[in-house]
C-alpha cells in the first residue's frame, strides 16, 4: 500500500547542524540509543511510542548527546520486540503513526539532534507480503527455501542453529525446509536475489527522504551465508554476541552490499551515515566494514564483551584503534545496548558494579572516536533479574535456549520522575515491571545531584564537547602506571588531556599528573603541602586541586601523589 509523508523533509540544513557536517559529525559523536517501547509511554498504554519519544527529547541534549538511534518502530507482529518487521515503510500502530515519525525527526533537528533509525535487513517477518507469497509457492527465491535430507526429507538442509535456540530451519506444510537464524517469525532473506536489493534501496530512499540522518543495520554481518550451506560440524551454540567463525556470518560478500549502501548515502546531503551492527571475530574483520567505500561506524563488541581488567582493557583499546586507524575510521566505544546486560551487573552487583560502571564510562568517553550510550547507562541502572517468567517476551527465553534468554532485563522502562504509577514514564503502567528501587534512580531524582552517576554523565559529556583533546584523534598514548592501572595521554596543540583508570580493589598512588577535571570517586592526595578544593562544592562543578603542575612538566615531576580510589576513572588537565 502506498505511504505518503506528511510533508517532504529536505536534508537537514540547520544552523545547528550544518556545521558539524562540514567535519564528519559522526566521527566523535555521541549517540544516545532508544529503546522506543521502553523509554517514554505518551498514550499510558505501557508501551514507549514515538510520541513519547518526542516529548522528552530535550532529556538527550541536556545530557550532551548528539544524535538519538531510534529501534525499529515498524509495522511488526512484534515477535522480536519489532526486529520481525512486516513492512518497513509503515509505523506499528502500538509506537504511532507516520506523522509521529516525521515529528519526531523534525522536533531532533529543531533541537540540534541527528536521528538515526534501525533497519532490518537480514530477515523479514513470516507476515510480510513476500513472505506469505513464498507460503503459498511464489517467490520463494527471495528467502532461503531447501528441500530437507534424509529420504523422506524430514531433517533439515544442514546443522546450522538459530542464535536464539534449536534448528535455524522450518519446515512448512509441502516439505521444504526455511531459513531463519533467529526466531521461526524471522525468515532470512537471499540477497542473491536483485529485487531484495532494489527494495531496500528503496526503503532506504523512502526514510532519507523524510529526513533521517542515518541507519543502524541490524545484523550488517549475516546478510549473506557461505555457498553451499556447509555444516558447521560442531555443536557449539550460535551466538550473536561473539567471535566465532560461522558460514553464516561475516561473509565477505556483505561488502559489496554496504558499499552500494555507502554510494546511495552519500547520494543525499547533510552527511547521512550507516551504522554496522556487526560482529566479526578480530577487530581487523571488524575493520573491514568501516572502509572508506563503506559504512561510518562498527560498534566495538569486543570493548563491550572486555572483563574489568586492565591487560583485557588495554589489548582490546590497542587492537581497536590500530585496526580503525588503518582504514582511516574512527574507533566505535559502546557498553550497553538492548541485547545485553547492563554493565553496572555485568561488572559486578550493588555497589562494586556501580563503581566500576561510572569508571568504564568515563574511560569510554576518554577514548579517541565516537560512544553510544544505551537508555538508563546515565542513570546507573541495573540489569532487572527479578522479572516473572510470564512477563518476559524474549523469543529466547521463549524459546528456552541461546543467547541467554534473558534480554528482557535491559529493556525495563527507564524512570524519569520519583514517583507515578511508572516513575514518569507514562501516566499508566509499564510492559515490564519496574523494581521499586526505580524512583531514587530517576532523572528526577539524579538532576543535581553532584554525586549522581546523572550529574557524572552530563559533566563528562561537557568537558568532551569542550576539550580540544577529547573526542576527535586516532591514538593514545600509554603513561607507566602500576599494574591494575590504565592511564594515557591525549594531544590536541598545546591541550593535553590525562586519564587514570584503578581496576583493583584497592587504593593506587600515583603521581599527580595534572589539574583535576572529573573523577567516579575523587582521589585522595597525599602530603600535607596539597589538598584539594571542597569535592561537594554547592554549585555541583567539577573538583579542581589546589595547585596544579607548572607548564610543561610531567606526571610525577611536582613529586604529589595521589591515591586513586579502587574501581575509578580520573580525567586531568596537564
Amino acid at each position: 500500500m502506498p505511504h505518503e509523508l506528511t510533508s517532504p523533509v529536505q536534508a537537514p540544513e540547520d544552523a545547528c547542524l550544518a556545521g558539524a557536517a562540514a567535519t564528519g559529525w559522526w566521527r566523535d559523536a555521541v549517540i544516545y540509543q532508544v529503546y522506543v517501547r521502553s523509554f517514554a509511554d505518551s498514550d499510558g498504554d505501557g508501551i514507549g511510542d514515538l510520541r513519547g519519544a518526542r516529548e522528552r527529547l530535550e532529556h538527550l541534549v541536556e545530557l550532551g548527546a548528539d544524535a538519538v538511534w531510534l529501534t525499529p518502530f515498524y509495522a511488526s507482529p512484534q515477535a522480536d520486540g519489532g526486529y520481525d518487521v512486516a513492512d518497513y515503510r509503515a509505523v506499528d500502530p502500538v509506537f504511532g503513526g507516520l506523522a509521529d515519525a516525521d515529528d519526531l525527526v523534525r522536533r531532533a533537528h529543531e533541537l540540534g539532534l541527528r536521528v538515526i533509525v534501525d533497519i532490518v535487513p537480514n530477515h523479514t517477518s513470516d507476515r510480510h507480503p513476500w513472505f506469505r507469497e513464498a507460503l503459498a509457492g511464489t517467490g520463494r527465491e527471495r528467502y532461503h527455501f531447501r528441500a530437507g535430507r534424509g529420504p523422506d526429507g524430514s531433517l533439515p538442509p544442514n546443522d546450522w542453529e538459530s542464535v536464539f535456540g534449536g534448528p535455524a530451519w522450518t519446515r512448512v506444510p509441502d516439505g521444504a525446509w526455511y531459513l531463519h537464524l533467529f526466531a521461526p517469525e524471522q525468515p532470512d532473506l537471499n540477497w542473491d536475489h536483485e529485487e531484495v536489493r532494489a527494495e531496500f534501496e528503496s526503503v532506504l530512499r523512502f526514510w532519507l527522504d523524510l529526513g533521517v540522518d542515518g541507519f543502524r543495520v541490524d545484523v550488517a554481518h549475516g546478510m549473506v551465508k557461505a555457498p553451499g550451506m556447509p555444516d558447521i560440524g560442531h555443536g557449539e551454540q550460535a551466538r550473536l554476541i561473539g567471535t566465532q567463525q560461522l558460514p553464516f556470518f561475516d561473509q565477505d560478500g556483505v561488502h559489496e552490499i554496504h558499499r552500494a549502501w555507502r554510494r546511495l548515502l552519500d547520494s543525499y546531503g547533510g552527511e547521512r551515515i550507516g551504522v554496522a551492527e556487526a560482529w566479526a571475530p578480530s577487530a581487523e574483520r571488524l575493520a573491514l566494514y568501516v572502509r572508506p567505500d563503506e559504512l561510518h561506524q562498527a560498534f566495538n563488541f569486543q570493548f563491550l564483551n572486555c572483563p574489568w581488567d586492565a591487560d583485557c582493557l588495554h589489548r582490546v583499546i590497542d587492537d581497536s584503534l590500530r585496526a580503525t586507524t588503518s582504514v582511516g575510521a574512527p574507533t566505535t566505544w559502546v557498553l550497553s545496548n538492548h541485547d545485553v546486560v547492563r554493565h553496572p551487573s555485568r561488572y559486578g552487583h550493588g555497589e562494586a558494579g556501580l563503581r566500576r560502571a561510572r569508571a568504564a564510562a568515563l574511560l569510554m568517553l576518554a577514548l579517541p572516536g565516537s560512544v553510544y550510550l544505551y537508555q538508563g547507562e546515565e542513570l546507573g541502572l541495573p540489569e532487572v533479574t527479578e522479572l516473572p517468567d510470564e512477563v518476559r517476551q524474549d523469543p529466547a527465553f521463549l524459546r528456552g535456549e541461546g543467547q541467554d534468554g534473558l534480554r528482557d532485563g535491559c529493556r525495563v522502562p527507564i524512570p524519569w520522575t520519583t514517583e507515578g504509577p511508572s516513575y514518569g514514564f507514562g501516566p499508566g503502567g509499564s510492559w515490564l515491571p519496574q523494581p521499586a528501587a526505580w524512583g531514587g534512580l530517576s532523572v528526577e531524582a539524579q538532576t543535581g545531584d553532584p554525586a549522581s552517576t546523572l550529574e557524572l554523565y552530563r559533566g563528562a559529556l561537557a568537558l568532551r564537547r569542550t576539550h580540544p583533546a577529547l573526542g576527535a584523534g586516532d591514538g593514545v598514548e600509554w603513561l607507566p602506571a602500576p599494574r591494575g592501572v590504565l592511564a594515557f595521554r591525549r594531544r590536541a596543540g598545546d591541550a593535553v588531556f590525562v586519564c587514570t583508570v584503578n581496576l583493583g580493589g584497592e587504593p593506587v598512588e600515583f603521581p599527580v599528573p595534572g589539574r583535576l577535571l572529573l573523577a567516579s570517586a575523587p582521589p585522595v592526595p597525599q602530603g600535607a603541602d596539597f589538598a584539594y578544593a571542597d569535592f561537594a562544592n554547592t554549585e555541583g562543578k567539577v573538583p579542581a586541586p589546589a595547585r596544579e603542575l607548572p607548564d610543561g612538566a610531567e606526571p610525577g615531576d611536582s613529586g604529589r601523589t595521589v591515591l586513586l580510589a579502587p574501581d575509578s576513572c580520573v580525567w586531568w588537565a596537564s
